[in-house]
């Protein structure tokens, strides 16, 4: 048995284990990404006065507390009925495009984006934001802090708390922006716009112009052919906090689009007894297994796949970066849509397109005069008995389910996480990438990082479970032989 211990590990929220099997010649006969932890939300919620859930289920994670936040209040807004005035609405978008801007630039500076800025390949002890800071200089380090600074910030003034927030109420919002807040606001949207097209030259000098890493995105290695599924406007554009869902074939053709209130209709979800989490899928397709292809109902919702389903982009500039990406990657438009791009690795490139149009969005809805309207909400009057929410969180769509009795107390709580969407094409990822690198049984260290990348390319966030303290997430990779014996074990402690 080998260990090695890399320091800092795998830049992944929450835990996990990979299983490797090999046949006789030494080659993946099969792989599992268990899940080890077990998230009660669903469960420890019933009883509770449905009201309290927004505060409740933002506590799941302190990564995306305002994913959370957001789609469990408007939840509630169908729950009692209560339809939030315009300016409310505004109000919580602008707040969901700061946390946008936070956490996409978390991802790309300190989890996924060591991987190609300092290389896939670097000692383990770069492979991190300080690697990173080392690798393009203190000043842009500076820049990512500032950034990630600056809208905790509008989140905090905004929303009460710039960590799980807690001005989102059923009918609208608690309190209004002032006008002097809302320069402020407009002053970060013109600096996040700023940050956003300089993370996306970096990325086209870093990664793009480096054969190596381009040949790599482009490779076999991380590539499957699966249905996508995204949030879009009436227009059928990006949109991260309402509309229809749309769901795309592996051809990039429309294969249903839905309310989010219809959600039970199109999406079952898959049990399996060597893990927590659970797989959902396209009910009218069918569960056939981790397999890809236009007859499993396996989908992906990523930001690729938010920009596979849509159009097109809402704001000028991301839209400029949303052409370009396809064209350089060969997709035409057919029927008004790019075909989808289904190499994997390209999630990182739609992540940065992302960034600048919550960035452009924020701006623009400072820059709407309704944003300081003091009518922000409208106060529930009656109990409907059953709500659904849904809003895209960073990693995927986020579906919150609640029914309640007579008095608003919650006999039933459902809870689709974005990165539980992802569960299946993260573990056929993992699997593809173990059976495309590992041959003859040679294992080398740069083999955990090659791994690592085809899950951290999805921005996993299993805290959606449970958190260990102080927060370290151990990785153990075992490889099996035929026989089922433990032949080597990779580890990473947290």
């Amino acid at each position: 048995m080998k260990r090695i211990t890399i320091d800092p590990i795998t830049r992944l929220e929450g835990h996990g284990k990979i299983e490797i099997f090999l046949n006789d010649q030494g080659d993946v006969a099969n792989c599992y990404f268990q899940i080890p932890e077990l998230r009660g939300f669903e469960q420890f919620c019933l009883g509770r006065q449905a009201e309290e859930m927004p505060v409740l289920t933002s506590r799941i994670c302190g990564v995306c507390p305002e994913a959370h936040l957001m789609a469990s209040v408007k939840a509630l807004d169908a729950l009692f009925g209560v339809e939030p005035p315009s300016a409310a609405k505004k109000v919580r978008e602008l707040v969901y495009m700061a946390f946008f801007v936070t956490d996409h630039t978390t991802h790309f500076y300190a989890l996924g984006g060591p991987d190609f800025i300092v290389g896939p390949d670097a000692p383990p002890s770069e492979r991190n934001i300080l690697g990173v800071i080392k690798k393009v200089g203190l000043e842009i380090g500076q820049k990512v802090i500032e950034t990630r600074s600056r809208n905790h910030d509008i989140i905090r003034k905004v929303g009460g708390r710039s960590v799980h927030p807690v001005a989102a109420l059923p009918g609208g919002w608690s309190k209004p922006v002032s006008g002097e807040l809302r320069k402020e606001i407009q002053d970060a949207a013109q600096k996040n716009i700023d940050f956003a097209q300089f993370s996306l030259q970096a990325f086209d000098d870093i990664v793009l112009k480096n054969k190596a890493y381009l040949d790599l995105i482009i490779s076999d290695v991380y590539l499957h052919k699966t249905y996508y599924m995204g949030t879009v406007d009436e227009r059928n554009l990006v949109n991260f906090y309402d509309g229809m869902i749309r769901v795309t074939d592996p051809e990039g053709r429309e294969f249903v689009k839905y309310q989010p209130k219809g959600y039970a209709q199109h999406i079952a979800e898959r049990v399996e007894s060597w893990t927590y989490l659970k797989f959902p899928y396209l009910k009218n397709v069918g569960w056939k297994g981790l397999v890809d292809g236009k007859d499993s109902g396996v989908y992906c919702a990523t930001p690729l796949s938010r920009l596979n389903v849509a159009d097109g982009m809402a704001t000028p500039k991301a839209q400029e970066h949303f052409d370009r990406m396809y064209t350089t990657l060969g997709s035409k438009r057919v029927n008004g849509r790019y075909q989808p791009v289904h190499h994997r690795l390209v999630t990182h490139w739609a992540r940065l397109i992302e960034l600048l149009y919550a960035a452009e969005r924020m701006q623009e809805l400072a820059d709407d005069p309704e944003i300081t309207s003091p009518d922000i909400r409208k106060i529930p009057e009656k109990i409907t008995g059953e709500g659904i929410g849904s809003v895209e969180a960073p990693r995927g769509t986020l579906t919150h389910h609640y029914v309640t009795d007579e008095w608003g107390v919650l006999t039933k709580v459902n809870l689709i996480v974005g990165t539980t969407n992802n569960y299946a094409p993260i573990s056929m990822s993992i699997k593809r990438a173990a059976g495309k690198l590992i041959s003859k049984g040679n294992v080398s260290e740069g083999l955990l990082n090659k791994i690592e990348m085809a899950f951290r390319l999805y921005d996993p966030c299993f805290s959606c479970a449970t958190h260990s303290l102080p927060g370290g997430m151990p990785l153990v990779v075992s490889i099996h032989d035929s026989a089922g014996k433990v032949v080597q074990t990779l580890r990473q402690d947290g």
